[in-house]
């Protein structure tokens, strides 16, 4: 089982002061990955309700980092663990360009690139960057068509439904042989099958483990009638802890409860085949300070099991 934690890309500690220290910590504590996340609107009259909790979007995404630029930071400052997108909206632009932006990223941190691709959940970004919001799957295959066809070889050419690129010699090539590994954000029977047939895993959010577990069934199946081995699939499973004072109820795990419970859910967890958990502790309200320590005391607590 690998550990790992959100950067402070969103909210009052987004900057490089909260970066240095949480990626110092991390790799000290012994954790294994750090992962960002990916914004680009917080609008005063969504259309759409944030997908969680009373369907108010966290006051923390009102100051985002990008995502690649901070990940690019990090790699600078740690030499060891991963660094990965939760996730990373893979349709807010060309894929040529894309392509590019996660080869030298993968480049740069000597092959700690982890890609995690979303769709994400507010029509108003699309706007904002000019993509339909209708057709977004068919978008993301195409998406994906361009990744692998840009980490195969040294020459590219593509013409497909929605992007045409000319002939062209492809030099930059990832640290990785066949690229990082690209997984996705997805829930959909349609999701859960793309991820088994084409992906490298799956990057759920914390839910109970055994709906969790029946959805990462359905993958391996997938991967299988896909004449895939399962084996290489990976799931790095997301949690956003709502922290309280005292014990709450065994159905509000994880939506909320004590740091002890957490610990208790994570290692629930690995033992249910969960490869990878990242914690995001800007997600309850907590200084910097605080964040660390939290850290410290949530690996420590999963270790002593």
């Amino acid at each position: 089982m690998r550990w790992g934690l959100a950067l402070p890309t969103f909210g009052p500690d987004a900057g490089p002061e909260g970066i240095l220290r949480v990626c110092r910590s991390a790799e000290d504590l012994g954790y294994d990955s750090l992962w960002t996340g990916d914004r680009v609107l917080a609008p005063l009259a969504p259309a759409a309700p944030y997908p969680s909790g009373d369907g108010t979007m966290p006051r923390a995404y009102e100051n985002h980092m990008d995502p690649l630029v901070a990940l690019t930071f990090a790699a600078s400052h740690t030499s060891r663990v991963h660094l990965g997108t939760s996730t990373l909206n893979g349709l807010w632009q060309p894929p040529i360009m894309l392509a590019r932006s996660l080869t030298t990223l993968d480049l740069l941190s000597r092959g700690r690139l982890i890609v995690g691709l979303g769709l994400g959940w507010m029509p108003d970004e699309y706007t904002a960057v000019s993509v339909p919001w209708k057709g977004r799957g068919a978008r993301l295959d195409e998406t994906l068509d361009v990744l692998e066809e840009y980490w195969a070889g040294d020459v590219l050419a593509h013409k497909g439904p929605l992007f045409t690129i000319p002939e062209t010699v492809v030099g930059l090539r990832p640290q990785q042989p066949s690229g990082p590994p690209v997984l996705l954000a997805a829930f959909t029977p349609g999701g859960l099958r793309r991820i088994g047939r084409r992906l490298g895993g799956w990057l759920p959010v914390a839910m109970p483990l055994a709906p969790l577990m029946d959805m990462w069934d359905t993958v391996i199946q997938e991967a299988v009638k896909a004449e895939r081995d399962p084996a290489g699939l990976r799931m790095a499973l997301r949690v956003n802890p709502r922290l309280t004072a005292t014990r709450t109820g065994p159905g509000q795990v994880p939506q909320s409860g004590t740091l002890a419970q957490y610990v208790d859910y994570a290692r629930a967890a690995a033992e249910a085949g969960v490869h990878e958990l990242f914690m995001d502790f800007g997600q309850t309200p907590a200084t910097l300070d605080e964040r660390v320590d939290l850290a410290g005391r949530f690996l420590e607590g999963v270790r002593a099991g």
